[in-house]
């Protein structure tokens, strides 16, 4: 088994410590299984860009296509205009690698952390299929008459029939791997979107020709948003567009558990993947050792399931159970351990 090359980008406020604990995660993975892992720092983000002016050049990314995946911690500062970085650095790797699918786990690990009421683990596991670079993301549009009382501003939605097509056809395939209820179900809103969501609507139809085990369904945007209150069970795989992937995996994210718990990856199935925790930068504890690193630690189980290993990742996966069960968190979660802390801990019920 080759060795597995691994950008880290630990970027702003709490992502290098949390990154640190990942890599020493992955570094205990590798002693207790076949894995081999080799990783490299980049210094991206607001210390680089306010020394440099530099976000991430193109000899960065040269770089970077070298590796099997990167690994990514957080990006924003408030040194640094809100936009700047997540644009110029994030957004951008998304769009210059073309990490054209979003996968965002809403997994509860433990029931004590949802607020949903009587609902436990097995009610709360699904994945959401998120296209991830067009849509309103694009940022096509434009200012008239900008600063006027007449100011006209747009931004158009962008949707292809090739970004539909792969975003889809990769969420019918998930789906089917995932063999669990094997239900695929398009979220939009066609019954406004009549042009842009027409075309999701059609896609889907099509493509879902070529799955016959898969499952069919449909729920518009504002229907989903109740359902994973109420039923959660219901979903298996949802697949949707960019913005409302954008707001339906927050809402994923606090039935799980909260920030803390949340992970993103933001996949090319040709090319290089990138992983990270979606919690962001939190200036405010950076450099305390208070961080919580778990979202951080999914991102790298979820890094090492995509690049082939699903059982090496899942032992990451119950460790993190282990520490959740037995309170060994951050204050946060209800426990009184440091971020490094938490980083041993899992490693010491690695197995």
């Amino acid at each position: 088994m080759g060795k597995q090359k691994i950008a880290v980008i630990g970027g702003d406020g709490i992502g290098p410590e949390v990154t640190k604990q990942g890599v020493k995660v992955l570094e205990k993975l590798a002693q207790i299984s076949d894995l081999e892992f080799e990783f490299e720092d980049f210094a991206l983000g607001a210390d680089h860009y306010l020394e440099t002016g530099e976000l991430v050049t193109d000899e960065v990314k040269a770089d970077l296509e070298g590796f099997d995946a990167i690994y990514l911690g957080a990006v924003g500062d408030p040194r640094v205009k809100p936009g700047v970085l997540e644009h110029g650095i994030l957004l951008d790797l998304r769009f210059s690698f073309d990490q054209y699918i979003n996968l965002r786990p809403i997994k509860l690990l433990d029931s004590k952390f949802t607020p949903l009421k009587d609902k436990g683990p097995k009610d709360i596991d699904l994945m959401i299929v998120r296209e991830n670079t067009e849509g309103l993301y694009a940022g096509v549009g434009g200012f008239l008459k900008q600063g006027t009382e007449d100011e006209v501003a747009t931004q158009q939605m962008i949707n292809t029939y090739k970004g539909v097509e792969r975003v889809t056809r990769y969420a019918y395939e998930y789906a089917q791997k995932r063999d669990k209820e094997k239900k695929l179900t398009l979220c939009d809103k066609s019954n406004v979107l009549t042009y842009a969501h027409d075309l999701w609507q059609r896609v889907f139809a099509e493509v879902g020709q070529d799955f016959a085990d898969v499952k069919q369904d449909h729920m518009l945007v504002d229907a989903i948003t109740m359902k994973l209150v109420r039923n959660p069970e219901v979903f298996d795989v949802v697949v949707t567009c960019n913005m409302f992937g954008d707001i339906i995996t927050d809402l994923g994210a606090e039935i799980q558990g909260g920030m803390g718990l949340a992970v993103s990856g933001n996949i090319n199935p040709e090319g290089v993947s990138m992983f990270e925790p979606v919690h962001g930068s939190a200036p405010d504890i950076a450099g305390e050792n208070k961080a919580n690193p778990i979202a951080a630690l999914l991102a790298a189980a979820m890094m090492v399931e995509v690049l082939g290993h699903p059982e090496e990742a899942d032992k990451i996966e119950q460790a993190i159970k282990l520490s959740l069960a037995k309170d060994q968190t951050t204050l946060d979660m209800g426990g009184n351990l440091t971020t490094d802390q938490v980083g041993d801990y899992i490693c010491s019920v690695l197995e």
